[in-house]
């Protein structure tokens, strides 16, 4: 069993995930602390969270609000740092040993590149990091010798079921997705989604991109390609089923016809905590399933016809190369336009995909080049939606 105190910098501790890592480590009775937050503009939630772990960092990433915010009440003993560079300073510190990326988009690659480099462990709630850059960066851990722990509830499941099993043994994993709150709509419904209708997921509680992400699947189609980097799957080796109750959250099917699924409520804290304690198994404060009570659960095909987004994580998965990093860049551009009411919810994927088509495809781009293409996608989708 554990004996050290592991020190804990969460990246995005004002967020869903970061809230409810923050829980996680409050009950893990001394085993975990934190040592550094960070935040973009949440910064008074990010400052009583200071007040009330007095960490040895807070970092605002958003320099030139946070320059204007009163910090007169952090703690005297909490060193505040600005500006996203930040973030790979102190991921690199003597002090931390574990990174939990919960930064949301692509604006926690950097800072989850410096951890890695450093060998540190990453508990990696931040999919668009392997999305965008999954061959360099399971490069970059393997070389160091890091740890990249999977959070998303669908990859820690796969996790967990295959242990240190080869690949080779794997026929397929089955990513579980809900379908979002609008699976049984027709397409002209579709055509009058609100704002307000896409927020409103029916089994779980995350910040808005990713759950306008599970409205459209796109979060699937990430999934997919985060799976592939993940587990040195091919996209053959990889599927998607819905499954309304939110109770499996994954599976694989092994090739000798076996299936092993994990399951447990829709809560966050189980997965959480499974990569921040690995490799030991402690009590928690994550949901259990009542066992006393009956239980049915639904699982049906996954229509690429309805989810469109489906179809275009498999394309960049088996791509590779700079097709990731262009699809989510152009998502997360897409989503925000929809939500600034710019955009309809049926043309966020209509959008990725012109802008992917159109896109100067290279097969084995460096960091720098991914990163140049993610700014060019993003003002694709700006030039998409203006046209």
């Amino acid at each position: 069993m554990p004996s050290a105190t592991k020190n804990v910098a969460v990246f995005g501790s004002t967020g869903s995930i970061g809230r409810n890592a923050l829980e996680v480590i409050a009950a893990s009775q001394g085993r975990l602390s934190v040592v550094a937050l960070s935040a973009h503009c949440r910064l008074s939630e990010l400052l009583e969270q200071a007040q009330l772990l007095k960490p040895r960092w807070v970092i605002a990433t958003d320099a030139e609000r946070a320059l204007r915010f009163d910090w007169e009440d952090l703690p005297a003993e909490t060193e505040l740092l600005f500006g996203p560079d930040a973030l790979a300073e102190v991921a690199t510190a003597v002090e931390v040993d574990v990174v939990l990326a919960a930064i949301v988009g692509s604006a926690g690659l950097r800072s989850t590149w410096a951890a890695l480099d450093a060998k540190k462990t990453v508990a990696l709630a931040n999919k668009e990091t392997l999305v965008m850059a999954g061959g360099l960066v399971k490069h970059l851990a393997a070389t160091q010798g890091a740890s990249l722990l999977p959070v998303d509830s669908e990859h820690s499941a796969i996790f967990q079921v295959l242990g240190n099993r080869d690949s080779s043994e794997v026929r397929r994993v089955v990513l579980t997705a809900s379908g979002g709150p609008f699976r049984n709509l027709s397409a002209d419904e579709l055509k009058q989604v609100t704002v307000h209708e896409a927020l409103a997921h029916p089994t779980w509680n995350m910040g808005p991109k990713i759950t306008i992400d599970s409205a459209t699947m796109m979060n699937k189609a990430l999934e997919i390609i985060e799976s592939r980097w993940l587990f040195n799957l091919t996209t053959e080796q990889i599927g998607v089923v819905i499954h309304p109750q939110s109770i499996v959250h994954s599976f694989v099917e092994f090739v000798d016809g076996s299936v092993i699924a994990q399951m447990g409520p829709p809560d966050m804290k189980l997965p959480i905590q499974y990569a921040l304690e690995y490799p030991h198994r402690q009590p928690g404060i994550a949901a259990r399933l009542d066992w006393t009570r009956r239980w049915q659960l639904e699982f049906e095909p996954a229509d690429e016809a309805r989810f469109p987004a489906l179809t275009l994580g498999f394309e960049c998965a088996r791509a590779g190369g700079t097709s990731g990093a262009v699809l989510n860049a152009a998502n997360e551009a897409a989503v925000a336009a929809f939500l600034a009411g710019d955009l309809h919810f049926t043309e966020i994927v209509p959008a990725c995909r012109s802008v992917l088509e159109s896109h100067d495809f290279k097969a084995e781009p460096t960091l720098e080049e991914l990163e140049t293409v993610d700014l060019w996608a993003r003002a694709e989708v700006t030039r998409w939606v203006c046209a």
